[in-house]
């Protein structure tokens, strides 16, 4: 998934590219910006919901296969659809030695990591559940920016946001009743994936923020060496299943096409169109869908502080988001040329 901090390191290699304005021609003469087919309130409702549904598509898929088998075939229809779109576009893959080493490290933070431990929490707590735990990432980023990030300086509005955002944790946790009929496990794997997204933008922007390589090439080389790491593990702990259940395949397809593949190219289209304030907007409507789907689709129960503990993890997500207005400019549309993908990646989801 896109948070404003994520999306921003966009822009900012998409900066780092050739400027067009060295070589274009003069304004009167130059070719308009391509139309695009669908709206961007009407991309971003997709994403929410793509991104919002994901979390029942992995619930679906691991009743019958394991969560790392549910990780790979994410991964590969995921990588599938991205291939596709640089076929199209006649991309080629990044080149450079240390560039595919980052973006292995990257594909492990922000992809072949996350996924596996979101679909193991799955195992044992509702996708609602973990579409909240998801909706910490921007907390944790804001913690890690703290100290790994010396240009990231804090403000009193956004360590506010911090202690905001995880109160609401513990509200959803239930914590004054002792964490009763929690699965302590399921919910901490949760909150280690979410954790993941951060960590594995950090290391990008301090690895990949210069490169000139487009977002869709980096995309593509990222997502399939996450691929390959998965089809390494996954014959180590688990073993060929001996059926493929109809339901349950098309829940890991659409997971990886839709919630991996297209999300990502919807992700970057609109940080491009309308800027990464606007569309890490998507954070927020994202547990949303989510536990309504659990709720409604999969029978999941829902107790009064899960709800509410959402909503004040949203609240302080977004106050640590909250820049000074002089540091603003995220409206500003990013130019062609891109960065890797995280988030939510998926993110992050």
């Amino acid at each position: 998934m896109c948070y404003e901090d994520d999306c921003r390191i966009v822009v900012r290699m998409s900066s780092s590219a050739p400027s067009p304005s060295s070589t274009a021609p003069t304004a009167s003469s130059a070719p308009s910006a391509p139309r695009r087919v669908l709206d961007w309130r009407l991309r971003f409702g997709l994403l929410s919901l793509v991104w919002g549904f994901s979390f029942l598509f992995m619930k679906v898929g691991t009743e019958s296969f394991a969560p790392f088998q549910v990780t790979l075939g994410r991964l590969v229809f995921g990588t599938a659809v991205v291939a596709v779109a640089m076929a199209v576009k006649r991309e080629r893959l990044p080149r450079g030695t240390w560039t595919w080493v980052h973006l292995a490290v990257a594909g492990l933070l922000l992809n072949a990591l996350p996924f596996s431990l979101f679909a193991f929490s799955e195992l044992t707590i509702p996708s609602s559940l973990a579409g909240i735990c998801n909706a910490t990432s921007p907390l944790w980023g804001m913690a890690l920016s703290l100290v790994a990030l010396s240009e990231d300086r804090p403000t009193r509005r956004r360590v506010a946001g911090l202690g905001i955002g995880f109160l609401g944790v513990l509200t959803v946790l239930g914590v004054w009743q002792g964490f009763h009929g929690l699965d302590v496990t399921g919910t901490a794997l949760a909150l280690l994936a979410s954790l993941s997204y951060p960590v594995g933008w950090i290391y990008v922007r301090r690895t990949l923020a210069g490169s000139r390589h487009s977002h869709l090439s980096l995309t593509g080389a990222q997502l399939g060496l996450a691929t390959v790491q998965l089809a390494v593990v996954t014959p180590l702990f688990t073993s060929v299943p001996t059926s493929f259940p109809v339901l349950p395949l098309l829940a890991v397809a659409a997971l990886g096409a839709l919630g991996t593949g297209l999300a990502f190219l919807i992700q970057y289209d609109l940080v491009a169109e309308v800027g990464p304030t606007t569309a890490q907007m998507v954070t927020y409507f994202t547990p949303v869908i989510a536990t309504a789907a659990g709720v409604a689709l999969l029978g999941e129960s829902l107790s009064w502080s899960t709800p509410v503990g959402a909503v004040v993890v949203l609240a302080g997500a977004a106050l640590t988001q909250a820049r000074p207005r002089s540091a603003r400019g995220g409206n500003t549309p990013a130019p062609a040329a891109g960065a890797p993908t995280g988030v939510r990646q998926e993110s992050r989801v």
